[in-house]
């Protein structure tokens, strides 16, 4: 199993724990391409089990979702009937040549060859159509989710070979850094504009737990490993929050570049 397909055994989880996006990122969305959602076609890529998908369709978007994984695709149907789904991938897009307003990545860009991937996007791409790619990740600002990441990397740096200890899911990279062993962004044609949007939400630690456990490198890892870091984690962060909640902090990365023409 790699890191890539981890997710289609544990789509439930992820559907049920992983955080969604603030309003202000849509905005920011509609922002910058200088083009409402609302009656836009947008291609949703690696759509998972939704999550991005719904909230652009609950803007008022045409979406279509694409997703390659058969435990993702089948979550994303059981939670969104209403939104159409193919299967394919950002590097061999299933989809018409300019025939989408926005194509959306939504934790999923570093998945991606971006050699492939780039290309595909600006050919599906309309004339002055947006490709937006976003990730949520972790802020470090407050101290306990910093703690708790250096208690993740030490793990793995005890449970896995050197080249695995890094989770190909990062948690909070400078711009300039690659994820996984990929470059954010490096696409002929497009300049891309950046744009961060903090948020939190407030979950049980079962919930919190929960999402922490549904990335990647936990879920290669297998469950008794996975199993013996949660335990310890619970105990730790039981004495911090002893309501059983907690309070998560993430800023969306946002990098939007519009399709000028081929």
């Amino acid at each position: 199993m790699t890191r890539a397909t981890s997710f289609n055994a544990a789509a439930a989880q992820y559907s049920a724990n992983r955080p969604s996006y603030p309003p202000q990122l849509l905005d920011a969305v509609e922002e910058l391409a200088a083009h409402p959602l609302r009656n836009a076609r947008v291609a949703d890529i690696g759509a998972g089990t939704g999550i991005a998908s719904t909230l652009l369709h609950a803007r008022g978007a045409r979406v279509t979702a694409v997703e390659p994984g058969d435990g993702m695709a089948a979550q994303f149907r059981r939670d969104n009937p209403d939104i159409p789904l193919v299967r394919g991938d950002g590097n061999h897009l299933p989809l018409a040549t300019a025939s989408a307003d926005f194509i959306t990545y939504a934790q999923a860009w570093h998945w991606t060859d971006p050699a492939k991937a780039g290309p595909e996007a600006r050919r599906v791409l309309r004339p002055g159509g947006a490709l937006a790619l976003w990730w949520n990740i972790t802020d470090h600002s407050a101290q306990w989710l910093a703690d708790q990441d250096a208690r993740v990397h030490a793990f793995f740096q005890t449970t896995q070979p050197a080249e695995a200890t890094q989770p190909t899911e990062p948690t909070h990279p400078a711009p300039t850094q690659q994820r996984g062993a990929h470059p954010w962004t490096e696409i002929p044609g497009l300049t891309f504009t950046e744009r961060n949007i903090p948020h939190t939400r407030k979950v049980p630690l079962a919930t919190h737990l929960a999402n922490l456990g549904s990335h990647s490198a936990f879920l290669v890892l297998g469950e008794e490993g996975t199993r013996e870091f949660m335990t310890r984690e619970h105990a730790v962060l039981s004495e911090l929050f002893p309501d059983g909640t907690v309070e998560e902090s993430y800023v969306v990365h946002l990098r939007l570049a519009r399709n000028e023409g081929l």
